[in-house]
């Protein structure tokens, strides 16, 4: 197996194939957004390849005044390959390529009292995903119209610094993002809804 970053064809593919599939269209950054931050050199596609093959994926998205942080924008594997444990080893990789470097921070949809009983127990499946796999629960914050639990790899060092580099990592130009978000808060709608 192979983890390297994906050229701008393989983005397209995997956007077309593979991502618009698996994520709600309410969390679907648009190609052209994506394609942008690539060029500016503010996005990396990691796929995870056996042979010609994608496994799955990590996309990272950073910010040049913060290089000791990382958003793990989306990660996934192919429908075929899932709960073959290769979402682990993605983070492994991930740790392992920024240890000591960076602080990799993940976003996971928070369970909702008295919400579906059936996709809070996914969505507490999925923080479980993360803790098991050496990341640590650090605030909520709200985005696409969702409350997300963040959790980070590495270590997070002031909580203020990080929330001001997750903050910078997603800009200004997204309403639905409230990095914290208190309690009582209630997550801004989808920014990407009118796109989708």
């Amino acid at each position: 197996m192979e983890f390297k970053p994906m050229d701008k064809q393989e983005i397209r593919s995997w956007y077309g194939r593979e991502f618009t599939e698996t994520f709600p269209p309410n969390e679907q950054k648009p190609l052209a957004f994506i394609l942008e931050l690539v060029d500016a050199g503010r996005y990396t596609l990691l796929g995870l390849y056996d042979g010609e093959t994608l496994l799955g994926y990590a996309s990272l998205q950073t910010h040049p005044d913060y290089p000791s942080y990382v958003l793990l924008d989306y990660l996934g594997v192919t429908a075929v390959r899932r709960n073959g444990g290769l979402g682990s080893h993605i983070l492994f990789l991930l740790e392992k390529q920024f240890r000591g470097k960076a602080c990799v921070i993940a976003e996971a949809e928070s369970p909702v009292p008295g919400g579906d009983a059936e996709e809070n127990d996914l969505r507490s499946r999925r923080i479980g995903f993360y803790r098991r796999n050496g990341l640590w629960p650090v605030y909520e914050m709200g985005a696409c119209g969702i409350r997300c639990q963040v959790l980070v790899l590495g270590i997070p060092g002031d909580p203020e610094a990080l929330a001001e580099a997750h903050r910078a990592i997603y800009g200004t130009g997204r309403p639905d993002i409230t990095i914290p978000l208190g309690p009582n808060e209630t997550p801004a709608p989808a920014h990407w809804g009118a796109e989708t």
